[in-house]
């Protein structure tokens, strides 16, 4: 085994044996005693009820008690004591006492958070990055790595407390739609988080049937505690007589395997359930039609990527169901779809887990849209402390009451059209995710065909340095006109006679975008973007 101490490049490190020693010794508990359903009730109920209470301990431990956690300063300067923070959410709530914080500069930018840039406030520069919002409060039994998608991954260390309290939230959502005992399959990246999802299915009761994975296991340059964790995980069961799924390599390119996986259970009598990305269960449903496999009564958990309209119905012509999950490597639940939804992505927030705010107006001057979503850590077993922390969301908080089970369970507050508000800059244009999500999935796919995955927008940068803007469409599509598809391009993102029209004129006589016959590109973990920044 080579052990490297300081750097993270594929070798076993020593942050790695001590997390794995705890996780070898701690999962066969965990798996002996999942969540049962009057638990996961009585547990939350509880939460409810001693929300502003755990909420204050983790600052009271995670932040006033850690003389390096970059928030602390930020209180300082705030002129926010303990006292006052706990005077605060006593008189207002959690909610509006975080909007009190965020209006005294205790926040973070997504480019903060990830330790892009140092976070100025008032006469200071505040050093940041991921490692500085460890949890004091939280084990390491596992070393999870992000995606990456919009920048470098980072590692997340995972207590299984934190993924027992994950389970008693699965296990609630999961009997709200009736399926406790459905038949549970993952399709995601070996070793990134699917690992968790299928702790998180057995701790909840759900018995996961099968694993498949869009990267082969055996691959050359996965980091080896991805294998080590499997296999781990794989001792623990044989050790309490648990039989739990190994990774089946099924590609991107064809998820055959799996739609026959989802007929044969439909076949027995039961119901199938996979979670996995958006753009992956739509790949499944057109595999379906094409190999002429009716798949209707299938149940999907999606997330990863934005459920629009247009997605959902391509997974609906199938006769399947598809319920989003808003959720974070970093924090776990943040929302989770409605069961009587106002809209293909109409979350109901989880509140009890994490809580959202929006920056409103007060948020402009500091560089955000009045929408972006701030997300605050309650559970003390969290592998991060996010304090109003930006994750580059935005989205419409709504008030209503739709009669849904979850809204029984308690978790009543909506949120809806989760975007990227990141932008993307060449040439002097500017427009953001949610500006562009419709002509990629309804004004090209109308006019020249395709579907909601056949386009895609990439940023590049050539050999030369210079920027680039690719229009990504899948040979699928059949044969265009590439001037027109262009013409067609400049016009809807210059709809109108405003600052739209004159970026569109400037793109289009720069001849800024260039069409690519290519399918579009996933990141790591198989999603589809939108907009996708890359580099050569």
């Amino acid at each position: 085994m080579r052990l490297r101490q300081r750097k993270d490049k594929g070798f076993i490190t020593v942050p790695d044996i001590v997390s794995g020693t705890k996780f070898i010794s701690g999962l066969p508990a965990f798996l002996r005693n999942p969540v049962r359903a009057d638990e996961a009730r009585i547990v939350l109920r509880s939460r409810f009820e001693n929300r502003e209470s755990d909420f204050l301990r983790l600052a009271a431990e995670g932040i006033y008690s850690n003389p390096a956690s970059p928030y602390l300063r930020m209180l300082r300067l705030a002129g926010c004591d303990y006292p006052d923070l706990a005077e605060l959410v006593k008189k207002e709530g959690v909610e509006q006492a975080l909007r009190e914080l965020f209006r005294s500069g205790v926040y973070l930018s997504v480019n903060e958070y990830k330790g892009r840039i140092p976070a100025p406030r008032k006469t200071a520069e505040i050093e940041v990055g991921p490692g500085a919002l460890v949890n004091p409060l939280s084990k390491s039994h596992l070393r999870l790595h992000t995606s990456g998608s919009t920048g470098r991954g980072i590692i997340v260390p995972v207590d299984l407390g934190y993924v027992r309290e994950r389970c008693v939230n699965h296990r609630l959502l999961m009997e709200a739609r009736g399926g406790s005992r459905w038949h549970f399959g993952v399709w995601g990246i070996p070793g990134n988080t699917d690992l968790v999802r299928i702790l998180e299915l057995h701790g909840s009761g759900a018995r996961p049937r099968r694993w498949f994975t869009q990267v082969e296991p055996n691959t050359s340059g996965l980091h080896p505690r991805y294998r080590w964790s499997i296999r781990s995980m794989h001792w623990a069961g044989r050790l309490t007589g648990i039989t739990l799924p190994s990774p089946e390599y099924v590609p991107l390119s064809d998820p055959s395997p799996i739609v026959h996986w989802l007929r044969d259970v439909l076949d027995s009598g039961d119901r199938p359930h996979l979670t996995t990305w958006v753009s992956s269960a739509v790949r499944i449903c057109q595999a379906a039609s094409s190999l002429r496999i009716d798949i209707s009564g299938t149940q999907f958990t999606v997330g990863g990527e934005p459920l629009t309209a247009a997605r959902l119905a391509l997974i609906q012509k199938s006769g399947a169901v598809a319920v989003p999950r808003f959720m974070s490597v970093e924090c776990a639940y943040i929302g989770y779809g409605c069961l009587n939804p106002d809209g293909p992505d109409d979350y109901h927030s989880i509140n009890d887990f994490t809580t959202v705010i929006q920056t409103g107006r007060d948020g402009i001057e500091r560089g955000f849209p009045p929408e972006a979503l701030l997300v605050t850590s309650i559970r003390p077993t969290a592998p991060f402390i996010l304090l109003n922390v930006s994750l580059g969301d935005q989205a419409q908080l709504v008030r209503r009451s739709c009669g849904c089970p979850l809204e029984a369970l308690g978790w009543s507050n909506h949120f809806r059209t989760v975007r990227s508000f990141e932008k993307l800059t060449s040439g002097g244009m500017t427009f953001l995710d949610s500006d562009i999500v419709s002509i990629l999935e309804r004004v090209l796919p109308a006019r020249f065909g395709g579907t909601a995955l056949d386009y895609q927008l990439v940023e590049e940068e050539t050999a030369e340095g210079n920027p680039q803007i690719l229009l990504l469409i899948s040979p699928d599509v059949g044969p265009i006109d590439t001037k027109e598809v262009l013409q067609c391009f400049y016009e809807a993102i210059g709809k109108g006679s405003g600052a739209e029209r004159v970026m569109s004129l400037q793109w289009k006589s720069a001849e800024s975008v260039s069409i690519r016959r290519q399918a579009p590109r996933t990141t790591q973990t198989g999603k589809i973007l939108h907009l996708l920044k890359s580099s050569r």
